[in-house]
């Protein structure tokens, strides 16, 4: 069991490491270039590939989707109470307790921890998440709701294009097939090498506010999803992988907005880096636990 752990995350530790002790170095590297590389060519690509790829019936994709929307509203209400109680803002903390790592973070740990056909669940997990955040996280974090920034979330096409191809059974050319694979595959190890970047360049500050938003991000995310699972009756590879991408770090998204629409960035980003570091400890754990 422990070097079934040791396989599963160290790839995702030396990659976030890399970017990590890059940035310190002072090398140069093109954060919002990469990102927008990643997030507009090789996600999507990875989405296309990952799907129509894995042998994994669309029932489950859609349960997986329909449970990853009971965890964030549940998430959101208890996150919701949490924040009134503390007397903290929530535009600025709400979208943090609630949107966890799912992408750079979620993937490569669904497909370490539970193959392909965790992965596939995974992107199902992410595909949400991240059209939720670009809608209630966005409106949350701004005071106003934006439905038309889904329409720049290549993502979101790349679920739609690859559920009609699953929904018609449509069989793609080898050539398109092999150049999805091929774009997916820069995703994953550049999204880790970028977290790791970020993370050398968020400073922690207000520790104690800090350290109570990543340690109840955590919290909330594991104690919600696993109650979800639970009243849901899911198991196996779908129960891992739903409680996997709940109990992760604070989206590094969440750190952005809050830069842009300037509520408590400062606080936002410690929470980033320093939810990022207890899950590097608690990792190994909850992999344990759902192993």
């Amino acid at each position: 069991m422990l070097y079934q752990l040791f396989t599963i995350v160290v790839p995702v530790f030396v990659c976030a490491a890399i970017g990590f002790f890059w940035a310190k170095s002072g090398r140069h590297y093109d954060t919002e270039m990469v990102t927008s590389l990643v997030s507009s060519i090789g996600v999507p690509a990875l989405v296309l590939s990952t799907l129509l790829t894995v042998d994994i019936d669309i029932s489950a994709l859609a349960e997986m989707a329909g449970a990853t929307v009971g965890v964030l509203v549940f998430m959101t209400g208890v996150s919701f109470a949490l924040i009134k109680v503390m007397g903290y803002s929530v535009r600025a903390f709400l979208p943090a307790l609630v949107f966890p790592n799912t992408g750079n973070v979620g993937i490569p740990l669904s497909l370490f921890a539970f193959g392909a056909e965790g992965m596939a669940l995974g992107v199902a997990y992410f595909s949400v998440c991240i059209v939720i955040q670009f809608t209630l996280g966005v409106a949350i974090a701004s005071g106003s709701a934006s439905p038309k920034s889904l329409l720049r979330v290549p993502t979101l096409y790349a679920v739609a294009l690859a559920v009609f191809i699953m929904v018609t059974g449509i069989k793609l050319p080898e050539w398109a097939m092999n150049t999805f694979g091929l774009l997916g595959g820069f995703a994953i190890p550049l999204m880790l090498i970028t977290l790791g970047i970020s993370l050398a360049r968020l400073q922690i500050s207000t520790f104690g506010k800090t350290l109570l938003i990543s340690s109840s991000r955590l919290i909330i995310g594991f104690g919600v999803s696993l109650a979800i699972a639970e009243a849901l009756g899911l198991e196996g590879v779908m129960r891992g992988v739903l409680v996997l991408q709940s109990t992760l770090p604070v989206a590094v998204f969440n750190y952005l907005f809050a830069q842009k629409y300037n509520t408590d960035p400062e606080t936002v980003a410690g929470a980033v880096v320093l939810s990022t570091v207890i899950s590097f400890a608690t990792l190994p754990l909850l992999l344990w636990f759902l192993l």
